[in-house]
């Protein structure tokens, strides 16, 4: 198991989660991490900011909800694996960006922390079984269902079970 999910299973565990849909706020708040939503550029879906004990993770309010949620997620898996990146600023403040490159997912820090945010959001064992027990005919009417249940957009859903081995190669998303 890579250390992302080890972690995210981690986390579900700690608070005693044990259903979809996860609330990454609620999370974020057990953890003592206060959420901010503020406008931000379009092409920059949140950050995380460290000093000493306070975090703070912004998340871009016009973005959709579900990228949100999963913005919250991704920063929560900076918190827990990744000791932040340094800002250049007057304080010593660490700042974690989530934006259209860090999506790309080609820095490595990157892509364990979309990692996170699948496992974390959409968890392995959860996943299994409402893919088991839900009513479909096509990849792409389960991708819509799991998207919907576990409150992810169809694209990240669609990530989630390709790398779950679900299914096997991407469906059409709107």
């Amino acid at each position: 198991m890579a250390r992302s999910d080890a972690a995210a299973r981690a986390l579900l565990t700690q608070f005693g989660i044990d259903d979809a849909p996860i609330d990454p706020r609620l999370i974020a708040e057990k953890l003592g991490v206060l959420v901010v939503p503020q406008d931000m550029p379009d092409d920059v879906s949140g950050m995380l900011m460290r000093r000493g004990d306070e975090q703070v993770i912004g998340v871009n309010q016009k973005h959709h909800e579900n990228r949100q949620r999963f913005t919250m997620a991704h920063e929560l898996g900076h918190l827990k694996l990744h000791r932040g990146r340094p800002l250049i600023l007057d304080t010593d403040t660490r700042v974690n960006f989530r934006d259209t490159v860090s999506s790309m997912a080609t820095d490595r820090e990157e892509m364990e922390a979309n990692r996170f945010a699948a496992a974390l959001l959409a968890p392995e064992a959860m996943v299994r079984r409402a893919a088991r027990d839900a009513e479909f005919r096509t990849a792409k009417q389960l991708v819509h269902l799991m998207a919907g249940r576990f409150g992810m957009s169809e694209m990240a859903m669609n990530y989630r079970l390709i790398n779950l081995g679900i299914i096997a190669d991407p469906t059409p998303t709107p």
